[in-house]
């Protein structure tokens, strides 16, 4: 389970690394610059490491479709930086594995029993609250974050069509780098629908070329992710999903307790509040899936699994309720 939190802290620490370079660069740079850099990465590993791993692959199409989700879901995500904080921001995007369960029931005919039924619900209103921190005005801004988590849980629904048919380390590999060539035409084109105020100048259209050591700090960010991404699938390598994905909301308070050292962000009560019901929702799902795991004879194969800002393929658990299909039961 060190894993699991460890990566999770190197998610923190990139998503945090995001929020303060975005000072300084776009967030078109610097998602096109995080992404080449952990491409080149990735890319030698994958050689190093051979088969089953691949750099072509027929898969591209799904890998395509589901850059295109995440490449814009995160420039929204990266986008509301600026106006909350990063407690607030990640609080909202974590309604990401409720969203991931609803659309699975829709999609893929999964069957939600009453208990996972009545935690979604719950889940929901803590998004919801999360969304109204001030308790009196709606917060247009916490739309991009739920608009990146419902685009994230899009993504993961799809990665079931890949399933084991390819690795982890492949699917980051096409993530990476067709979200890094897809990031430039969004930015154009957000700056062409979109009169961007000169004042957020985040979202601006420009360049700016980096000095060296602020090269060397770019080239940090990307490595940085991937060290997450590698320490979670590690995670995921030793030990059942249903186990490890309740600690992927080891996320929230490490990102308030960074927050609060690094910025002086102290998150308002209501923000806390929603924070409380989601973890407690998302807990209360990852203990009704191990509880159906161990009542499945044959359970079946994992593919991809967290949920975690930034995190380029995360996998995904086989969503089933014992209460509503009964052991060994699943509804693909």
């Amino acid at each position: 389970m060190s894993s699991a939190v460890i990566g999770m802290g190197f998610f923190v620490v990139q998503d945090g690394m995001m929020k303060d370079l975005l000072h300084s660069y776009t967030v078109w740079e610097l998602i096109l610059t995080r992404g080449l850099m952990a491409a080149l990465l990735v890319g030698p590993l994958i050689l190093w490491l051979g088969h089953p791993h691949r750099l072509l692959t027929p898969l591209w199409p799904l890998h395509l479709l589901r850059a295109v989700l995440l490449a814009s879901g995160f420039a929204m995500f990266y986008a509301a930086f600026p106006f909350m904080g990063l407690a607030e921001v990640s609080t909202i995007f974590f309604s990401a594995p409720l969203l991931i369960a609803l659309l699975a029931a829709v999609w893929l005919r999964e069957s939600i029993g009453p208990h996972r039924m009545v935690a979604l619900a719950v889940g929901f209103v803590g998004v919801v609250i999360a969304m109204t921190p001030s308790g009196e005005a709606f917060n247009a801004v916490a739309i991009l974050p739920l608009l990146c988590a419902l685009f994230y849980a899009i993504a993961q629904i799809l990665a079931r069509r890949i399933g084991d048919r390819e690795t982890t380390l492949t699917t980051a590999l096409y993530t990476l780098v067709f979200s890094a060539i897809l990031i430039v035409p969004f930015g154009w084109l957000t700056n062409q629908i979109v009169a961007v105020p000169e004042h957020h100048t985040h979202l601006l259209f420009t360049w700016v070329l980096p000095p060296g050591w602020e090269a060397g700090r770019l080239a940090l960010l990307g490595a940085v992710g991937i060290l997450g991404y590698m320490a979670l699938t590690r995670a995921y390598q030793v030990t059942s999903a249903s186990l490890v994905a309740p600690f992927d909301y080891s996320y929230l308070p490490i990102a308030t307790v960074m927050a609060y050292v690094l910025w002086g962000e102290v998150p308002r009560p209501a923000i806390l509040m929603g924070m409380s019901l989601i973890i407690t929702s998302g807990l209360y799902l990852g203990y009704r899936e191990l509880r159906t795991s161990r009542a499945t004879p044959s359970p079946l194969p994992v593919a991809e699994s967290s949920v975690a800002p930034g995190n380029p393929i995360a996998p995904m658990t086989v969503a089933r309720d014992v209460d509503a299909e009964g052991p060994g039961q699943t509804t693909m």
